[in-house]
């Protein structure tokens, strides 16, 4: 088969991958909301059940990096800042584990983390939302939303601390209710069928228009370049690992020696030494 055949070919697959995409998928999921302040004004309205949350700022894939040496970092889906200072972290989840509870609390801090500079009182916190839009029910109580909020236990009373975790069930389904309406928008993968303008504009450009295909191809491509760099990274490394596990087999090498000569750091080798 000729270069470009095969050229041809690749970028047929990768259409039909497009033609499949719905808003639970990151890529489309990033470039419609990258950015764009209508489509992220909308979801936290109906979210939130307002209808006058202006939204300053909306970026895709925000790192937050953590201070701390070797600490985790997070990368927020859709990153949003309001008129009132709010800080909201949409999270679109397929897989249910990435909706664990625990990665909730920590996103939370992490985006509290960020908000205060050196002398500035706990009180100026401004309020923060971490939301999960799951493609299931992972909560499994058949209710469109779920709202985490911290309370004192013996009285019941609001904690009011301004942190506030949601859950959305995006297998919800009701076409009279917003939120109903917005994951039937969340699951669609044509345009016209979706409820909403605001988001089936973005979407039609990015899955039905040359220019916008053009745009996901890259996407897929640059996706396609970064996977096979990590593979590549990773069997360089095992590869790594294995000579340290020969040299250290062979007893005429110092742990720091095979660290300088494999390229590993020397806590992986003492580990391996270890095993």
């Amino acid at each position: 088969m000729a270069a470009d055949e095969i050229k041809d070919t690749k970028r047929e697959k990768i259409l039909k991958i497009i033609e499949n995409l719905s808003l639970f998928d990151d890529d489309l999921m990033t470039l419609v909301f990258d950015k764009n302040i209508l489509a992220t004004e909308l979801l936290l309205n109906i979210i939130l059940q307002r209808n006058d949350l202006k939204v300053i700022e909306a970026v895709a894939q925000r790192e937050y990096k953590n201070p701390m040496a070797g600490g985790r970092s997070i990368t927020i889906d859709i990153y949003a800042v309001d008129g009132d200072s709010k800080v909201y972290d949409v999270e679109v989840q397929c897989d249910p584990s990435g909706a664990d509870v625990h990665r909730a609390r920590f996103h939370s801090s992490m985006i509290d983390s960020k908000m205060l500079r050196e002398k500035q009182k706990f009180k100026e916190l401004h309020d923060s939302y971490v939301i999960f839009i799951t493609k299931t029910d992972v909560i499994g109580g058949g209710l469109p939303m779920y709202h985490v909020e911290r309370v004192f236990q013996e009285t019941g009373r609001a904690f009011n601390d301004g942190s506030h975790i949601i859950y959305v069930n995006g297998g919800y389904i009701d076409d009279e209710d917003p939120v109903g309406r917005l994951m039937h928008d969340f699951r669609c993968i044509k345009s016209d069928d979706m409820f909403y303008k605001e988001l089936a504009r973005q979407v039609e450009y990015f899955k039905e228009t040359e220019g916008g295909r053009e745009i996901m191809c890259k996407a897929f491509k640059d996706l396609a370049e970064d996977l096979a760099e990590e593979r590549a990274k990773e069997r360089a490394k095992e590869k790594a690992k294995e000579l340290a596990r020969r040299l250290l087999a062979r007893g005429k090498m110092t742990e720091e020696e095979i660290a300088e000569d494999t390229g590993l750091p020397l806590e992986t080798v003492r580990g391996l030494a270890e095993l």
